[in-house]
């Protein structure tokens, strides 16, 4: 009998670990992502007329945040009522008393939409109106359509690299010419702050989510994305990488296992929604807080 017990204790230990580790994605609370100098809102950072323009998919037009408040594109604007204590007094409306803001961010939409976007959905700004754009483009060029139909560009899923090279070209050469596009529409000058994709694995590679099919390229294809957006970034004076790849990693689907390289001992919480591919709103503070210091680091509005 004393085997028995000791067998059912075992079994119900690996199922209470296996639970824990491989299943349970806990949120946490509180703030989330990399500390923002608060230094840098204390004094007003130019008088100009200055657009905030949001372009990109879910993740800029806010899915997954509790309110459009939480959002990050809103935060960058102006702090919600719930702000947290370091955050407080932290956003662009605070030393740009001019600015305005548009976001045309569309869920679901891929890179070969947010060009049409851009294009189509525009006008021209006034001379004196300066540009801070901010972007996120690709993630749903690799996800879509989740493995339910053949690959193909801009729904990519289950593509072997191979398939997946020309789609990256075009990729590349399609970053190019939307940021061509933005540049003739603002003709006082502008920003833009580009994100690279993140990866809700942690690095591992496999399926977030049980009703994914198995991707035995994703993760290349996924790295070859990224670097084209760093490529396009690098060719580019006035066009700078905010890294939510780095800024994740260790917050999706393997965030309780410890053993990984890229575990978060600190933070070994989820960052994701239910839908395992867009922010929850811990997120979505830590994306705010990514852009914010890229605009800090690198905006020339800024500058004496």
């Amino acid at each position: 009998m004393k085997w028995l017990v000791a067998v059912g204790c075992f079994a119900v230990a690996a199922a209470f670990g296996y639970v824990h580790f491989f299943l349970s994605r806990p949120i946490g609370s509180g703030a989330a992502g990399p500390p923002v100098p608060a230094k840098a809102f204390e004094h007003v950072w130019t008088q100009r007329s200055v657009l905030l323009l949001g372009i990109g998919d879910s993740i800029t037009a806010g899915l997954g945040a509790a309110s459009i408040e939480h959002s990050y594109f809103r935060r960058l604007i102006e702090n919600p009522e719930d702000e947290y204590p370091d955050m407080r007094g932290s956003s662009l409306g605070t030393v740009l008393p001019s600015l305005t803001h548009e976001n045309i961010a569309v869920s679901g939409s891929t890179s070969l939409q947010h060009a049409d976007f851009i294009r189509e959905r525009l006008q021209p700004q006034a001379a004196e109106v300066f540009g801070i754009v901010v972007m996120t483009t690709g993630g749903n060029d690799l996800i879509h359509n989740y493995g339910r139909s053949p690959p193909r560009e801009g729904a990519m899923y289950g593509a072997t690299l191979e398939q997946a090279k020309p789609w990256i070209r075009s990729f590349e050469s399609r970053l190019e010419t939307m940021l061509d596009d933005l540049a003739n529409l603002f003709s006082g000058g502008h920003e833009v702050y580009l994100a690279d994709i993140y990866d809700p694995t942690d690095g591992v590679g496999d399926a977030p989510s049980i009703f994914l099919p198995r991707w035995d390229d994703g993760l290349k294809i996924h790295a070859e994305y990224n670097q084209a957006i760093h490529r396009v970034v690098h060719r580019r004076e006035n066009v700078f990488l905010v890294p939510l790849r780095q800024t994740f990693m260790g917050h999706g689907s393997h965030c309780k296992q410890f053993w990984r390289k890229n575990y978060d001992a600190a933070d070994p919480y989820y960052w994701f929604y239910s839908n395992v591919e867009d922010p929850n709103d811990r997120g979505y503070d830590a994306i705010r807080r990514a852009f914010l210091n890229a605009i800090i680091l690198n905006s020339q509005l800024r500058s004496p």
